[in-house]
């Protein structure tokens, strides 16, 4: 019987285990590599554990979408959340790069193209995205309500171009080994920005750097 409620911290805890698991399986190993044997053993549990908390391996799957999502839009969250000034968005470019450092990917988008046939991962890796790119909107409408820059910047626009930057970036830069594509399809749409930020009579106050791992 598969449980969908748990009311237990020990259940919490179990469930929570396996798709730690299976998320970093996933993600080295893609959807199709990862048995539910692999996530068994990794996540040190039994095969009716597994079955208990989800009906079948797309029921997990999902959950590693989720699980996957919270943990970067986490991660962006945090690392957003004092930027006042351009220099401050570069220094979130900076950490956005150093956190692709190793070439593997984006762990949200990479499934997204492995599942892409299926509707039920298309809208869950949707969400995700979506709540990546407001993120990156609050930032940017901060940044106007600053006066840092100016009305003529839409924050949802930007932040779907600087998201797609990622996104595109994090693919070909797996591709080739090299973070220069990534570096490139960021610095573009940042490059845009600064002829607003230079139009901005405001004064640019600075944020403190931060070190974590975005992607």
């Amino acid at each position: 019987m598969v449980s969908d409620d748990v009311t237990t911290a020990k259940g919490r805890a179990t469930r929570g285990r396996i798709v730690a698991a299976a998320a970093e399986l996933m993600h080295r190993h893609g959807v199709a590599g990862t048995s539910t044997p692999a996530v068994r053993d990794a996540a040190g549990v039994s095969s009716s554990q597994i079955y208990h908390y989800f009906a079948d391996k797309d029921a997990l799957t999902r959950s590693v979408i989720d699980w996957w999502a919270d943990r970067i839009v986490g991660t962006q969250v945090e690392l957003l959340a004092d930027v006042e000034d351009l220099a401050g968005l570069r220094r979130w470019r900076d950490a956005v790069v150093a956190g692709a450092g190793d070439n593997g990917g984006c762990p949200l988008g990479g499934l997204s193209s492995q599942l892409a046939e299926h509707a039920w991962a298309r809208a869950t890796s949707a969400t995700g995205f979506h709540r990546w790119q407001t993120a990156i909107s609050d930032a940017l409408a901060r940044l106007s309500r600053l006066g840092v820059l100016d009305p003529d910047v839409d924050p949802e626009r930007c932040s779907l171009a600087l998201l797609a930057a990622i996104q595109g970036g994090l693919l070909l830069g797996q591709a080739t080994g090299s973070p220069r594509p990534l570096e490139a399809a960021l610095d573009t749409v940042l490059d845009t920005l600064a002829p607003f930020t230079a139009r901005s009579g405001a004064p640019r106050r600075t944020a403190p750097g931060r070190s974590h791992s975005p992607v």
